[in-house]
């Protein structure tokens, strides 16, 4: 989370829940685990904007493979410990351990597990970005200015600026949630990635 959000404490206990999700991802778990998370946290979920005292909203960004270098390095590390123990473990007994037939050999044994297991074997790394607003209704009235630069061709920007009355502070946050395994393919990582934020979610409040 890139923004802790501290909430007043309150005995209003309603949550209103909005769930996008412009990626190319299908997330069609997500929303109903947000809101059993919210439920377990003892709120309840309305369909009503104005009963809620609570707004959580949230927009799925993006959900696909990113690399992670330092995973993969541990990883890469690890198989290649694992492929020359395969091979010694193997017995490799045609050549007198003593000689330099039977280096070779067990060298050469490695080498081919080896390739085999960096042929098999890929580290996949799954992550979903998420924007996540939080709007807390308060007894005051209060005035938000808006400014907006609006892209005006190539070089130019258009600058617009709106003022309005509300009674909610509004608190925003971005979500980053990663899966991480072997071969791991998006069926797998999507329950994963939708329970961390679905988590990450119900924890603010």
């Amino acid at each position: 989370m890139s923004e802790t959000i501290w909430l007043e404490p309150s005995s209003q206990k309603t949550v209103y829940l909005q769930i996008k999700n412009t990626s190319d991802k299908n997330m069609l778990g997500l929303a109903p685990k947000i809101t059993k998370a919210v439920q377990d946290k003892g709120y309840t979920v309305t369909s009503s904007p104005e009963d809620a005292h609570y707004w959580i909203q949230a927009n799925v960004l993006k959900a696909d493979k990113m690399d992670l270098c330092e995973a993969e390095g541990f990883l890469s590390q690890g198989y290649q410990g694992a492929a020359l123990g395969a091979a010694l473990g193997a017995g490799i007994t045609g050549y007198n351990s003593n000689s330099a037939g039977a280096t070779l050999g067990i060298g050469l044994a490695a080498g081919l597990v080896g390739m085999a297991a960096n042929a098999m074997v890929e580290d996949i790394n799954y992550t979903m970005v998420t924007d996540v607003q939080i709007s807390e209704k308060t007894d005051t009235t209060l005035q938000t200015d808006n400014v907006a630069a609006l892209k005006q061709g190539t070089s130019g920007y258009k600058v617009q600026t709106s003022t309005q009355t509300g009674n909610k502070h509004q608190y925003q946050t971005r979500v980053v949630s990663s899966a991480n395994k072997v071969n791991l393919k998006f069926e797998e990582a999507r329950p994963v990635l939708e329970d961390q934020l679905a988590k990450s979610i119900a924890n603010i409040l």
